[in-house]
């Protein structure tokens, strides 16, 4: 089981800051993840959508694509963010 923190308009368009998912053999990093979760359609496929800005971070450390999850990891979905 993972848990997935959403950020932000993230959390806005899903409706849920975060959720429980059982982490199926197939999903093994954070593309897997993502292609997963944009398998629900509407704004699940729309927001996670490849070439979309978002970020994801697993237990707190920025990831890319090929970074790899485990069950009980925390990995995070947000919008980049600017500073001024």
């Amino acid at each position: 089981m993972i848990t997935v923190l959403y950020f932000a308009r993230l959390r806005e368009a899903f409706g849920t800051a975060s959720e429980k998912i059982a982490l199926p053999a197939n999903v093994r990093d954070l593309a897997s993840l993502q292609e997963l979760l944009c398998g629900r359609g509407g704004a699940w496929a729309e927001e996670l959508a490849e070439g979309r800005p978002v970020r994801a971070a697993v237990n707190q450390d920025m990831g890319r694509g090929d970074t790899r999850i485990a069950d009980g990891d925390e990995i995070a979905f947000f919008p980049p963010v600017t500073g001024g």
